[in-house]
Formats: C-alpha cells, sequence, structure tokens
C-alpha cells in the first residue's frame, strides 16, 4: 500500500509540473536531440534491450511491454524521450498513441504523456 501511495504522489508531482509549464509558470523546456543522442544515452545506461531492435518491431509498445517486461513508467519514460528526439514525426505519434492506448485501457492515466498529444 505505501508504495501505491508513493507512486500516486510522483503521479500529482508530474501532473502539477505539466500544468506549471503549459501555464508558462516554468520556463525549462525539455530540448530536442537526436535519436542517436538517445541511443548513446540508453547504452552508458545498460538497458537489457537494443532501441534499433525496439524501433523495427511491428509494435514496439507491445514488444517493451510483453516481451522486455518494462514497467508503466518505463513505459512512459521511454516514450517521453523518444517523442523530443529527431525520429520520424509519424513514428512518434504512432509510438504514442499506442502507448496512450495501452495504459489507458489498464486504467492507468499518464498525465506526462496525454500533455505530449495535446501540446
Amino acid at each position: 500500500m505505501e508504495d501505491f501511495i508513493l507512486r500516486e504522489i510522483d503521479r500529482l508531482g508530474e501532473m502539477l509540473l505539466m500544468i506549471a509549464r503549459k501555464l508558462g509558470l516554468l520556463d525549462g523546456v525539455t530540448p530536442d536531440y537526436s535519436l542517436a543522442d538517445v541511443k548513446d544515452e540508453f547504452d552508458k545506461a545498460s538497458l537489457p534491450f537494443d532501441l534499433d531492435t525496439v524501433l523495427q518491431q511491428e509494435n514496439p509498445v507491445w514488444y517493451l511491454v510483453e516481451t522486455e517486461k518494462i514497467s508503466d513508467h518505463g513505459l512512459e519514460t521511454i516514450i517521453d524521450i523518444l517523442f523530443h528526439s529527431d525520429l520520424d514525426e509519424d513514428k512518434k505519434e504512432a509510438l504514442l498513441n499506442d502507448a496512450l492506448s495501452y495504459l489507458d485501457g489498464k486504467g492507468c492515466f499518464s498525465f506526462k504523456l496525454h500533455s505530449l498529444s495535446n501540446g
């Protein structure tokens, strides 16, 4: 129960940050970066999967969730990172929509990802 409460507190904090950014109260904007930068950072972090392999999948979100057993928060984070990269816009939108469908279907509302779809 304690873990659930802590996760909910974190999610509320994320929501408040997103609202503050939309209202212009924070001037920090997530910087754009290249997909090569993302791959380099993933390699440095020694993630257990290869980003190229993930992106080549027919449904990368399903691959991450079913094959790589990524957590909901991990999925949010990866989609957020890829959304701000120089990945093809159509691919970004598809990834975002698939992730939102997956998370919403589980009843897990992602303030972070929904703010990207409305931003």
